[in-house]
């Protein structure tokens, strides 16, 4: 099952999927928060819900005709990993991490798919990371069990972790660099766990920068899977419906190319992650 976020009237809808056609579920059933976030910490069963009402009359429309917001346009949070594929570890000088790199991203830093992300006015090292977004359906009780941790997931997504590379270096934590406004695209859609392989690992994933592959691997060289970091993150915080985890990047960005590929205006970069979808967003400098 498939869900996506759009906007009608400037405000952020929850939305089925199927095919290229979106079926807006509160207009349906008013039962269902018309907000993801609010609908994954409601005591629906959204599933459940969803295929209900997408067996009523009802308006369909094209996804295609639609503005998308990010998946979960205000997570409560968005935990990123940093050097989680060892190749990318390596690309950058560094040894394999005996714990993750995590860090936050704030929700005026995302975008949906089909926005542009933004060339700051003050540097010009933009560089792009795919990567894969999960969303937390459930509350995850404290010291979660490995064995029981993905039974907390609601979905997965593709994400652009689209970095300042030069702010970023600028301290020794990463904050700066990956929360510039319009650098973190989020979408098209939420693709619901159980039409993924446990812990959407064996799945090939890509960037692609004006057509050209940049970044293919695959999340089964991640260093800590879904349900590792899942566990890691429970010994120190309670994961909340609606909260995003942001797997980290494999080898290949920008930074790394002898010389360096910084994302341009005019450009356009997609990540793919197999069965899930393409994320794409064109590059614009920040307006003057």
């Amino acid at each position: 099952m498939k869900f996506t976020t759009y906007l009608r009237d400037g405000a952020p809808r929850l939305a089925l999927v199927e095919g290229d056609q979106l079926i807006d579920l509160n207009d349906i059933d008013s039962g269902i928060p018309a907000d993801l976030r609010q609908a994954l910490r409601s005591d629906i069963n959204l599933p459940a819900a969803a295929r209900a009402a997408a067996g009523r009359a009802g308006r369909r429309s094209s996804l295609s005709s639609v503005k998308l917001a990010p998946l979960v346009p205000e997570p409560g949070k968005t935990i990123c990993l940093g050097l989680n594929y060892f190749d990318h570890a390596k690309e950058g000088g560094r040894e394999k991490p005996d714990y993750p790199w995590f860090f936050f991203r704030g929700a005026s830093s995302l975008m949906a798919h089909g926005e542009p992300g933004v060339v700051p006015r003050v540097s010009s090292r933009f560089d792009y990371e795919a990567e894969l977004a999960v969303v937390i359906g459930r509350k995850v009780p404290r010291h979660v069990k490995e064995t029981e941790a993905l039974q907390y997931v609601f979905g997965y997504g593709c994400f652009n972790d689209m970095s300042v590379r030069d702010y970023q270096k600028r301290t020794p934590q990463w904050t700066i660099g990956k929360n510039f406004d319009g650098t973190g695209g989020f979408g098209p859609v939420l693709v619901t766990a159980d039409e993924l392989p446990s812990g959407a690992a064996g799945l090939r994933i890509q960037s692609r920068l004006n057509g050209q592959v940049m970044q293919d691997a695959n999340t089964a060289d991640m260093i800590f899977s879904v349900a590792e970091t899942i566990v890691l993150l429970s010994e120190v915080l309670t994961l909340e419906p609606g909260d995003v985890i942001v797997m980290g990047t494999p080898a290949g960005v920008g930074q790394a190319r002898t010389p360096p590929v910084w994302m341009k205006a005019g450009d356009t970069c997609e990540v793919e992650i197999e069965r899930i979808g393409t994320l794409v967003n064109p590059i614009v400098a920040e307006a003057t």
